[in-house]
């Protein structure tokens, strides 16, 4: 299939937009449909997705600014792919909305969808880049743009996605993967699969093994699942290496169990706690487990960055991975990839976000980090008016203005070792908070360049200018639970990939509805000092 740009966006004589009455028109056009046609629209980039298509002369591909527009208006409507279809056939608003009411026949088909997703994810496993996510980032930079957002301040938050996956105890985990591997050999080996591994692939032998027998017989049901592992692996060596189901098997095996003098058993605490990387299902096997302010998570976390600004507040990128992708890690990424900014951006976050290297990494980028939370122990006020070199491996001054008599640094912790004359600090009315300890002829202490970051951090939060941050921050909350109620998220299909496609989706809906709302007058925020 050959790649075309899309260029049937002009109106014919045979459209059928003329032949709507004056009524018809004025309604059309008040409409969501006719926002998305003049700003969305265009907008999509096509010439992006060329790459995941022939440069051979065949039969062209369905128009890539459709299937892109189509997959947003999906998930504003929360349609399927065969309800969007269906729509697109019958509905005006959506033809109007992706310009194809001058087409005599529409172009998308029962699978069009299906396989432009493939083809996406397909280009992402060979060369690493994410087409359509480059895609919903660039459309969100022009929606902020149409809606006047400089992008000078921006605040950042991560919301937990749930798998849609069931919990697994170690047994069923266990057995689930020796099905799954002996379903596999059934198949396509047949041959392989001794009489006493058949019952594995009957459907109803699951509920006979967990529901139909007593629990003084789970000790013996453990070991045996755990033999047939080890026949198993005899069974399949190397020969199945490339099979999904037996990485799955293998897998499971090192997670949940040990061999030890040649018997192969459950892992116990007393052989090291599994981490939280361990297989969870077969059925998504991305997904991770992690407990977060006293909650049990299994699945994946995605990071979101909003722009802020008197006309209201747009998503300009978002991440998504594994949920053991710490908050600092995904602002790490973000810093990393961005380039240095002309004028300085504020971005504004919660303290999971908060760290000496991100402050540093964000002030080379000339990013002003904001957060609303300090994790750890305060640092006393006095340390603020510390003077340290570039680097923080020289303390040149104190609060008081004396410089060192002499001091070491210790590159693992940090932290200076500093001698200050006896006399300068045995008198000095910040003694109290310095804690120096008083010798015969010099006083020392320990501290840091960190610890003196912290304390100005304490400082700046006691401001007017903070608390007018803190309170904008507050409104990029609402993200997470905007997302779950109008958008469904508990409806991504299983595995990381396929999850931040459809999560891409949703995002970009969430902007478009934005954006209408600007476009009718409904996106001004209150009056903030930040904003104006």
């Amino acid at each position: 299939m050959s790649f075309r740009t899309n260029e049937c966006q002009q109106l014919t004589l045979e459209d059928s937009f003329i032949n709507l009455t004056d009524r018809e028109r004025t309604a059309l056009e008040k409409s969501w449909a006719k926002v998305f046609a003049d700003e969305i629209f265009p907008a999509i980039d096509e010439q992006r997705f060329s790459v995941l298509y022939s440069d051979k002369a065949s039969r062209p591909n369905a128009p890539v600014n459709v299937i892109i527009g189509s997959l947003i208006i999906k998930e504003l409507f929360d349609y399927s792919d065969d309800e969007l279809v269906e729509n697109l056939m019958l509905d005006l608003h959506l033809q109007y909305a992706l310009h194809t009411t001058s087409f005599a026949e529409q172009p998308l088909s029962d699978k069009t969808l299906s396989r432009f997703r493939k083809r996406c994810y397909d280009y992402e496993t060979l060369h690493g880049v994410d087409l359509y996510h480059d895609c919903v980032k660039n459309l969100s930079g022009k929606i902020a743009q149409i809606m006047k957002l400089n992008g000078r301040i921006r605040r950042m938050d991560s919301m937990m996605i749930e798998s849609n996956i069931r919990f697994l105890s170690r047994m069923e985990l266990i057995y689930t993967c020796i099905s799954k591997l002996i379903i596999l050999l059934t198949k396509d080996h047949p041959d392989r699969v001794v009489e006493s591994l058949k019952h594995y692939a009957d459907p109803n032998d699951y509920n006979r093994i967990f529901y139909h027998q007593r629990n003084d017989d789970m000790g013996a049901i453990i070991q045996t699942l755990l033999a047939d592992s080890n026949y198993l692996l005899d069974i399949c060596k190397t020969d199945f290496e490339e099979a999904t189901e037996y990485q799955l098997f293998v897998r499971c095996l090192s997670d949940q169990t040990v061999v030890e003098n040649g018997n192969r058993r459950l892992r116990t605490r007393e052989d090291g706690t599994m981490n939280s990387s361990a297989l969870q299902n077969p059925s998504d096997p991305d997904a991770t487990y992690r407990n977060k302010s006293g909650k049990l998570h299994r699945g994946y976390v995605a990071n979101m960055e909003e722009t802020v600004g008197k006309n209201g507040s747009v998503v300009t990128d978002y991440q998504f991975d594994k949920n053991t992708h710490t908050d600092s890690h995904f602002l790490q990424e973000t810093l990393s990839q961005m380039e240095h900014s002309g004028g300085e951006i504020i971005l504004v976050t919660d303290g999971g976000y908060d760290g000496q290297d991100n402050i540093a990494l964000a002030k080379e980028k000339n990013v002003k980090l904001v957060t609303t939370a300090l994790i750890g122990k305060e640092a006393p006020d006095v340390l603020a008016d510390f003077e340290f070199n570039e680097e923080g491996t020289k303390l040149l001054k104190c609060a008081a203005g004396y410089e060192p008599v002499s001091q070491s640094y210790t590159k693992s912790t940090r932290q200076c070792r500093v001698s200050f004359d006896r006399n300068h600090c045995a008198v000095c009315p910040k003694q109290e908070q310095c804690h120096p300890k008083i010798h015969k002829k010099v006083a020392t202490f320990i501290t840091s360049k960190n610890a003196s970051n912290r304390a100005k951090s304490q400082r700046y939060m006691q401001g007017e200018e903070f608390s007018n941050l803190a309170k904008l921050r507050n409104g990029v909350e609402t993200i997470p639970s905007n997302i779950r109620k109008n958008y469904h998220l508990d409806k991504l299909p299983r595995g990381k990939q396929r999850g931040k496609f459809f999560f891409g989706s949703k995002i970009a809906a969430l902007n478009f509805r934005k954006l209408f709302g600007f476009r009718k007058g409904l996106g001004n925020y209150a009056l903030n000092p930040m904003l104006v």
